[in-house]
């Protein structure tokens, strides 16, 4: 399992546009074959800071969907609302703690 997180920081007057077109897409970010988790975070103290944080069967089918049309089309829009470079992490889970 892949773990996805993707720090986007906007252009405070682009966060409803940004909310708008993720609404839009989000379910078929989810159903793409390979994604098993999708949220959005949204930092507590900027409300112009969001994240996706998402899961993935393995990185071939992280890339799968980076190359497809819907990442494409979506990428390509939200990138022009951005105030920053986005940040992007690819990571594994190591350990879970429980009580």
């Amino acid at each position: 399992m892949l773990i996805r997180s993707v720090r986007m920081t906007f252009q405070e007057d682009k966060i409803d546009a940004f909310l708008k077109n993720f609404g839009a897409n989000k379910k078929k970010i989810r159903s793409f074959p390979g994604c098993h988790h999708l949220e959005l975070w949204q930092d507590e103290n900027q409300k112009n800071i969001f994240m996706t944080y998402s899961h993935w069967e393995n990185e071939e089918a992280l890339n799968k969907y980076r190359d497809s049309e819907l990442f494409k089309s979506v990428w390509s829009y939200t990138k022009t609302l951005f105030s920053e470079r986005p940040i992007a992490f690819s990571s594994k889970k190591i350990e879970e703690v429980e009580i």
